[in-house]
C-alpha cells in the first residue's frame, strides 16, 4: 500500500470516527508508531486520536498498558494473548472507543520455526466489548513487513468496525 493509499484509508477512518464522536488509540510494537503516524498525518486527527503507545519492549507493554508479565512469559510477546491484553490495556489507558494493537517480528532477525520473520499478531478492541484478533505472516524486508502490518491494521479496523458507520 502506497503512502497516498494509507492516507486515504486514514481519512476514511477519521471521517467515520468523527461521525460517531469516537476516538481511537494504538498500542504498537514492531510498527514503532507507524499506525499512529498514518492517523496523525490527517489534518484534524486530534478530534479522534489523542494518544498512542509504542510498547516496543516487554517492560513497556507491562508498564504502559498493563500487559501481565506472566502472559508474555507464557506465550511470548508475539502472540494472541499479548495483543489482546495490549488492545484492552490501551483502550482503558487512553479512554478511547477503539484500539489497535500490533506485535510482530519485522526482521531480519528474531524469527523461529514457530514464529518466522514476518509473523505479526493484531488485536482490535472496542469499548462496547467487541474484539477480534488476527495473525498474518508478511513477506519482504523489515520495511515491507512494517508497512504491510500498518496497512493491514488500518484496513481491518475499517472493514470490521467502521465501514458501515
Amino acid at each position: 500500500m502506497t503512502d497516498s493509499e494509507l492516507m486515504q484509508l486514514s481519512e476514511q477512518i477519521g471521517q467515520a470516527l468523527k461521525q460517531q464522536g469516537a476516538s481511537i488509540t494504538t498500542a504498537e510494537s514492531c510498527t514503532g508508531g507507524w499506525v499512529a503516524k498514518a492517523i496523525t498525518d490527517i489534518a484534524g486527527s486530534s478530534a479522534w486520536f489523542e494518544r498512542g503507545f509504542v510498547t516496543y519492549s516487554n517492560e513497556a507493554k507491562s508498564q504502559m498498558i498493563g500487559v501481565k508479565p506472566e502472559t508474555i512469559a507464557a506465550n511470548g510477546a508475539v502472540s494472541e494473548p499479548v495483543v489482546v491484553e495490549m488492545a484492552i490495556g490501551a483502550l482503558k489507558a487512553a479512554r478511547a472507543d477503539y484500539a489497535i494493537s500490533i506485535s510482530g517480528i519485522a526482521g531480519p532477525d528474531g524469527g523461529s520455526d514457530e514464529k518466522p520473520v514476518g509473523t505479526v499478531w493484531f488485536g482490535f478492541a472496542c469499548v462496547n466489548g467487541q474484539g477480534i484478533t488476527r495473525r498474518e505472516c508478511f513477506a519482504g524486508d523489515r520495511e515491507a513487513v512494517r508497512r504491510q502490518a500498518t496497512a493491514y491494521a488500518l484496513h481491518t479496523l475499517w472493514q470490521h468496525f467502521l465501514q458501515n458507520t
